[in-house]
């Protein structure tokens, strides 16, 4: 892979970010779109301009945040990262943070955009939130968290205050690339603990935002797939793939590809790693070559390197989705482009989470449930439990892995139209948006 080297990134993708943003002008100054075109009925959106302060100046600005590793080789290919290797089409560097530039991106194409907010169902707000949150997280103005979003509710109110005030924010929505937590920091804490004030500003309760991770009480937060590595760009290549992950042999029962489980005191990773340490190299594996693999990504040495976990989750039957400093893991996601099946150890890892994507009643076909605490506490072995699981079942549940495997990857941007006519990540996350919207604005009309 040809390497770019990071002091020249800034000014490369100021130019392709300005023409991005170009590209976002040029859709907003279209003549007002047909309200009756059947296809968009409700469907109607809205991108609000911001000052580039909000979005293109935190992006140009990629190698400047204190105490944070610089993310400029993450911003190419708007936001999928540089390719694995110079002729792959559909694998790349993700970064998570970098989610919110890949929306923006993808909400360029989406068909049914106004430049009338008076006509729109709902009214995107392209501010990358989770990028502006490392000032407050890791720079000088941490002690001033509190004031995250503050900047962005005056423009909101000054600028066009209308638009706000049709429906004082209740239409609005915005994507935020990390969970939840990181901006739940409570309003006067002193001394500040971990986080932005972000999502306890009142000013922003009836705002809609897609997480990484959600909190289980807030009604505005929705939960939104990880963004794996995998970005295809067209069907034959989503299709291939597929074709792979079904005919790779399965020589390992279950796998854990992930960091902790070292403390001394009792929890789900350390209970992983000693059941797998601790295997009887006597007992029966049922057809497999081995009952456990651990693929280390301690200090985030996976994360921007899919081939290290990849090739391993391809020849595991079960993907192990412990919780770790939160509930929710990309790996979960990754192990769907492996077709290996998810096992959860709480609720709040995914099935509580993704109800979007993954729908609550579909969890017994795809993924398997094992109560951390049974495991952790009583001793559960996970090896029996997943040993007791008959063949048949574990392809069907694997059949069923790679059937959702669409519903949970972002396409790459300019897809083809094959492509477009399977529901991604994206599609999905914008059509719930805007039920969710308009069931809260029925519910403030009543109320």
């Amino acid at each position: 892979m040809v390497s770019i080297p990071s002091i020249v990134l800034p000014t490369i993708f100021l130019l392709l970010l300005q023409s991005t943003i170009s590209h976002q002008n040029l859709i907003l100054s279209n003549p007002d779109p047909d309200p009756t075109v059947a296809d968009c009925t409700h469907r109607w959106i809205h991108i609000r301009r911001l000052p580039s302060r909000f979005n293109l100046d935190l992006l140009s600005n990629c190698s400047q945040y204190p105490l944070f590793d610089n993310f400029c080789p993450y911003l190419p290919n708007h936001g999928l990262g540089q390719k694995t290797h110079n002729r792959s089409h559909s694998w790349f560097r993700t970064d998570s943070l970098m989610l919110e530039f890949i929306f923006h991106r993808r909400m360029l194409e989406y068909p049914c955009l106004t430049p009338n907010p008076d006509l729109a169902d709902a009214v995107y707000l392209p501010y990358f939130a989770g990028i502006d949150a490392l000032r407050y997280l890791y720079g000088p103005d941490v002690n001033a968290s509190a004031d995250h979003g503050l900047d962005l509710f005056d423009f909101l109110k000054d600028d066009n205050p209308r638009i706000w005030a049709r429906h004082a924010g209740h239409n609005h929505f915005l994507v935020m690339a990390r969970p939840a937590w990181d901006f739940s920091q409570p309003l006067g804490h002193d001394p500040p603990t971990w986080g932005t004030s972000f999502l306890e500003l009142p000013e922003f309760f009836n705002v809609t935002a897609l997480t990484l991770e959600a909190r289980a009480w807030p009604w505005q937060e929705q939960a939104i797939p990880y963004p794996t590595s995998f970005h295809p760009p067209s069907l034959a290549f989503l299709e291939s793939w597929i074709r792979r992950a079904r005919r790779s042999r399965r020589s390992t029962l279950m796998l854990f590809a992930g960091g902790g489980g070292f403390s001394a005191t009792p929890n789900i990773r350390r209970s992983i790693r000693t059941e797998c340490e601790n295997y009887n190299a006597t007992q029966t594996l049922g057809g497999y070559a081995k009952f456990c693999e651990i693929v280390d990504c301690s200090n985030g040495v996976c994360e921007h390197d899919p081939v290290r976990y990849m090739r391993p989750m391809l020849q595991a039957s079960f993907c192990l989705q412990p919780p770790g400093d939160t509930p929710t893991r990309r790996s979960t996601f990754d192990s769907f482009l492996a077709g290996c099946v998810p096992v959860f150890f709480e609720d709040m890892s995914a099935k509580s989470q993704y109800k979007w994507h993954l729908p609550e009643e579909m969890y017994g076909k795809f993924s398997v449930f094992i109560p951390k605490e049974e495991v952790v506490f009583k001793g559960l072995g996970i090896l029996d439990v997943l040993m007791g699981i008959p063949r048949a079942r574990v392809k069907m549940m694997r059949e069923k892995v790679l059937e959702l495997m669409p519903r949970v990857i972002y396409r790459r941007h300019e897809s083809s139209l094959g492509l477009k006519t399977k529901k991604d990540a994206f599609d999905i996350a914008v059509e719930g948006t805007l039920q969710r919207i308009k069931s809260r604005l029925k519910e403030v009309a009543v109320g």
